[in-house]
């Protein structure tokens, strides 16, 4: 997981490309810009000070002397991609920053860091300087608790809980503006969220760095209200997301804070899958589909037959691949499946020719035109690979497959014309008895 910093650089440049900050700090004389929910997440130095000295701050500059640029920029950068990169002569300057903010296990790795540098010979490289070698740490080697996913986790729990507090949903709530109630624990939120007859508390540097959709949105509604006089200082701008279920959207923030999901209910897949396109966030249908594979193989052949539609459709690689090598490996089973043999005839058919097979292999390097996908080539492919006969008799086994699929079909056609006859004469019926 990584949230988009602002534009800052050891040169100070600035780029209107990331979201706007809320804070600007200042470090001998260098900007370092930044957003107060990232920093009171990953440090407990930060949230303190952003609830008393620097409530209603916008800019904090500090002493010349005290405080390393380089180092600050680090950490700060560390909150926000769980990757830390510092000159090598900064790294006893951030484990001082380190204990200031109280990141207790980033500074004892850095301090170890350290000891091992000074007695590890193959480290101590004389023929170059040290403010070129840089240290490079990985939020991985943090404990749970403290990397970023968690961070936010922690944040969008209270947000959440903030969110059903104290709230009558029957009354009717101003499109444009959300009152911050009173008596909750302070979670930063700078953005509300209705969804539904629901309220949630959100913060646009999150939405923004996770959902090219968010960013045009909320970069939209900023641009409205500089310089009005629309809001007051205890209300909260607010969206209305038409649409899309309180649970869907519970969901897809889940994701955008913490980017995994725990759980999903099968009966929400469908409406994730749409949201993820809809909101430009492409990466939550793979989400979705982790947390869905285990519920798949407990799922009658009927059932899978729906998945794999609805994967195609949607484009989730991964269960529809599942799907397939199931098919595949199953196929008298699922020939016997009434639903297989109906889902067959809404397909289309498969190619004859070889040469015209979207299976077919793609020269090295080539890309692969995934708009020209046909399932049923894809599953010929499959079978061939698990049931099929030897390589020089493989078009022969393709042939077979197909005539398979033939006469499937043509039991599907005859059981979709009794099924049609079965309700006329039902219809008839009732037309009599009346």
């Amino acid at each position: 997981m990584k949230l988009r910093m602002v534009g800052n650089s050891f040169n100070g440049g600035l780029s209107s490309n990331h979201f706007p900050p809320d804070v600007v700090f200042y470090v001998q004389g260098r900007p370092i810009e930044a957003h107060r929910v990232i920093l009171s997440a990953r440090s407990p130095f930060f949230k303190a000070k952003f609830e008393t000295d620097w409530k209603e701050k916008k800019e904090v500059r500090f002493s010349r002397e005290k405080l390393s640029y380089p180092s600050l920029y680090s950490l700060i950068h560390f909150f926000y991609s769980d990757r830390l990169e510092v000159s090598v002569d900064d790294m006893e300057d951030l484990v001082k920053i380190c204990r200031v903010c109280k990141c207790q296990s980033l500074q004892t790795l850095i301090e170890k860091e350290l000891i091992h540098q000074k007695y590890a010979e193959y480290k101590a490289l004389k023929e170059i300087d040290n403010s070129q070698k840089r240290f490079i740490l990985q939020g991985f080697s943090l404990p749970e608790q403290d990397r970023l996913p968690a961070a936010m986790l922690r944040i969008l729990q209270i947000s959440l809980v903030n969110s059903s507090r104290g709230q009558n949903l029957e009354n009717s709530v101003d499109n444009f503006v959300s009152l911050v109630g009173s008596g909750f624990q302070d979670d930063l939120a700078d953005v509300c969220v209705r969804v539904d007859k629901r309220i949630f508390r959100c913060h646009q540097v999150v939405l923004a760095s996770r959902s090219e959709y968010f960013k045009a949105r909320l970069s939209h509604m900023n641009d409205f209200l500089e310089g009005s006089d629309l809001l007051l200082d205890y209300t909260l701008p607010c969206l209305e997301e038409n649409d899309l279920s309180m649970k869907a959207f519970e969901k897809m923030i889940e994701y955008m804070y913490t980017d995994s999901l725990k759980d999903i209910d099968p009966d929400q897949a469908e409406e994730m899958f749409d949201a993820s396109s809809r909101y430009l966030l492409f990466p939550l249908k793979r989400a979705v589909a982790d947390v869905l594979l285990p519920h798949l193989e407990m799922v009658p052949p009927a059932e899978l037959c729906h998945w794999l539609i609805l994967s195609d459709m949607y484009g989730v690689s991964k269960i529809r691949e599942y799907c397939l090598d199931a098919m595949a490996c199953n196929f008298e089973t699922f020939a016997e499946t009434p639903e297989f043999r109906a889902m067959l005839l809404t397909l289309p058919p498969p190619s004859g020719d070889s040469s015209l097979r979207t299976t077919a292999p793609s020269a090295p390097g080539a890309e692969v035109n995934s708009a020209a996908e046909n399932l049923l080539d894809d599953l010929r492919e499959k079978w061939l690979e698990a049931e099929a006969a030897e390589l020089d008799k493989r078009d022969e086994s393709a042939l077979l497959f197909d005539r398979r699929l033939e006469m499937l079909m043509l039991v599907a056609e005859q059981e979709k014309s009794d099924d049609a006859f079965q309700c006329s004469l039902s219809a008839s019926s009732g037309v009599m008895q009346e």
